[in-house]
């Protein structure tokens, strides 16, 4: 299946190298050049789109909760910030990928084929987790042991490690470092939350 990109740039310039860029791959079909975030989300809906490229520099201060917006409503849509001049590493944390101004043709192919991969593991690792697994998740990252969770929730400690054990099954992650940055990454809590 061919992969729907949009483009999201204010430069035209930019926006058509990057289109015939990624138009000369076989996999790929550029579905939508836009020049602003504003009705990107109709646009997204309407195309089909799976992979979206934009600007952050569009984004302004709102680009966090923007993209968490976006993520939600198109939980399958892989996000690439387009940096056409330096960010700063907090604006690029919340997207899956980078294209640089100065990245060359090969580069910016091999980016677009990780970019593909990665989608492709997001649909098959979607994963669901409960209300309370997300609760218990949420209190391992925040470094409490079992003891403390079911304390504070008022639950069996052996419901705590039942929790835990669907939390590991369904997230494939087993450390405690990595379900931190599994919620992390999953907007479930902030850097400022952790000890």
């Amino acid at each position: 299946m061919r992969n729907r990109v949009i483009i999201c740039e204010a430069s035209e310039i930019i926006a058509n190298g990057l289109a015939e860029v990624i138009d000369s791959m076989a996999q790929f079909d550029v579905v939508a050049r836009i020049e602003s975030p504003e009705h990107l989300n109709e646009k997204i809906t309407a195309s089909d789109a799976n992979l979206l490229i934009i600007n952050p520099l569009l984004l302004g201060y709102q680009n966090k909760e923007f993209l968490n917006q976006l993520g939600k409503e198109h939980p399958h849509l892989v996000i690439i910030a387009l940096a056409t001049s330096y960010l700063d590493h907090s604006v690029l944390t919340p997207y899956n990928g980078v294209i640089e101004i100065n990245d060359t043709r090969s580069k910016i192919i091999s980016k677009m084929n990780e970019f593909a991969q990665s989608e492709n593991t997001k649909k098959a690792d979607d994963v669901e987790l409960s209300k309370r697994e997300i609760d218990v998740l949420v209190a391992v990252a925040k470094g409490m042991m079992n003891k403390e969770i079911a304390d504070q929730m008022n639950i069996s400690i052996h419901t705590v490690i039942s929790h835990r054990k669907n939390i590991t099954r369904k997230t494939g992650i087993k450390s405690v470092s990595g379900l931190t940055v599994y919620a992390l990454l999953n907007n479930l809590i902030e850097e400022n939350d952790l000890i």
